[in-house]
């Protein structure tokens, strides 16, 4: 193993370390065990705290700052594993022998080749996208290359769905509905195992093997998209590089170094999944309505090229330009807070502790950053805005860094451009995302919640003629 390699093992697991002493090691029980539907909870907007269903894939929790993968505690996946190997993890629910995991990355080697896909993109004006509008086009370009579904014989059997939309809340239908809602889950899953019906084929866009193309053709296609923003033509894989390794030779055009490479795969071990967040529930959300992976893949794209959901670490790399050194932190601080703006890469939705993300991040973006003349500046920059912002904001509301605060400062030091940053998310997260399709297809129910209804009753319809200007 290279030097730099060993010294990027030694310094995720010093990060676990100090992690593990801060916290204590009792889980969330309200949060960690079956549930007995139908479920009560406190729910606020955005279905903040509503339980959607049951999930094996991973486990967040905020208050101790713990992210899981089927068991797995993040910093051992980081310290130890490989993105092929999470990926593996995440959709078949178990780590791959030596066997499989050869399997699989000849499997993505294959499907990273995406040439009538590529040529297609290129007839679109994709230097003139938003990358991730091009992403998401990409994935629908996939679909439609490697799909039967939008042919009239691809179309799943209606007969076949548990949970239809007619069956849904109970007291939606009064006076004539259930007391109870019927949930149709064990009932399915017995009429399934009966049947012995197979597991959905790519050719249907459901199944394993449908994830591992979305897997490898997201890759391809953000490097794709990368170069075509420079008027670039796509750059085909290397079978010989790791996933991580192709993702960065096809952006760039340059093999990446060995670090190089390891951070990118650590980076993409980090951001492969985090509990029902929003592209997440997105992608679900189309799934349960018997659409296919593809779609929903595209549904998670879609969202997560909002701003509140991915692109904060480009505004975190604007911020640091923006301040200017690490001198001027102090008074951009206090200015921020007269102004009552929002600091990007700081704070997040569920941790009221230090993001185990940023605990990885911030000392590789340091070792990285040390041969860069560019990214210095801005690190210093960086680690001094942090001791401001948690020695205030810490003590007084529990605002930490998030992911995103050093996510683009590691980025930037291998020479990824700011609008690609958030492509790279979905090139980590799609592994989640279709993990949890797959698992949610399983016990589906297609998502129903209600509004309440705040406006009139009894207006009185005037013609339009009647109605003036």
């Amino acid at each position: 193993m290279p030097e730099g390699v060993e010294k990027i093992t030694a310094l995720i697991l010093e990060a676990a370390k100090k992690a593990r002493a801060e916290t204590s090691s009792e889980r969330e029980e309200a949060f960690t065990h079956p549930i007995e539907w139908p479920v009560s909870c406190t729910v606020g907007p955005g279905l903040e705290g509503a339980i959607a269903c049951e999930s094996k894939v991973g486990y967040v929790n905020g208050s101790k700052g713990w992210l899981i993968y089927r068991g797995y505690d993040i910093f051992d996946l980081c310290a130890y594993s490989s993105f092929e190997e999470v990926s593996f993890l995440l959709i078949e629910g178990r780590l791959p022998t030596r066997s499989e995991l050869a399997d699989l990355r000849r499997t993505l080697a294959h499907y990273r080749n995406l040439p009538r896909t590529l040529r297609t993109l290129m007839t679109f004006p994709v230097e003139e996208m938003h990358s991730m509008a091009a992403l998401r086009l990409g994935t629908n370009l996939m679909r439609q290359e490697f799909t039967g579904l939008d042919e009239l014989a691809g179309r799943p059997e209606v007969s076949e769905a548990i949970g239809s939309d007619e069956d849904s809340i109970p007291m939606e239908t009064k006076p004539t509905g259930e007391r109870h809602a019927i949930y149709e889950f064990k009932r399915a899953r017995s009429r399934r195992k009966k049947a012995g019906k197979p597991r959905r084929t790519r050719r249907e866009g459901g199944g394993v093997d449908a994830c591992y193309h979305l897997i490898a053709g997201v890759a391809t296609l953000t490097a794709a998209v990368a170069r075509l923003r420079k008027g670039m033509m796509p750059l085909d894989p290397d079978p010989n590089l790791s996933h991580a390794g192709n993702l960065l030779y096809m952006m760039t055009g340059s093999r990446p170094d060995p670090v190089q490479e390891r951070i990118m795969d650590v980076s993409l071990i980090l951001h492969a999944d985090h509990g029902m967040n929003a592209s997440t529930f997105a992608a679900m959300v189309v799934a349960s309505t018997l659409s296919d992976i593809y779609l929903s893949v595209g549904s998670g794209v879609a969202a997560l090229s909002g701003p509140l959901h991915g692109g904060a670490n480009e505004e975190v790399i604007r911020a640091l330009e923006e301040i200017g050194g690490e001198h001027n932190v102090e008074a951009w601080f206090a200015r921020e807070r007269r102004k009552k703006r929002r600091l990007m890469g700081f704070g997040h939705r569920v941790y009221k502790a230090y993001d185990p993300r940023a605990r990885v991040l911030g000392p590789l973006a340091e070792y990285m950053a040390r041969d860069s003349a560019e990214v210095r500046p801005l690190l210093r920059t960086a680690l001094a805005l942090e001791r401001k912002v948690v020695s205030t904001l810490g003590v007084e509301k529990k605002i930490f860094p998030n992911v995103d605060f050093y996510s683009g400062i590691v980025y930037k030091c291998m020479g990824i451009p700011a609008e690609l940053f958030t492509p790279i998310f979905a090139v980590s997260r799609v592994s989640g995302w279709t993990a949890r399709v797959l698992e949610y297809l399983d016990n589906n129910r297609i998502f129903r919640p209600r509004a309440m209804y705040v406006g009139p009753f009894d207006e009185k319809y005037v013609p339009i003629e009647e109605r003036g200007d």
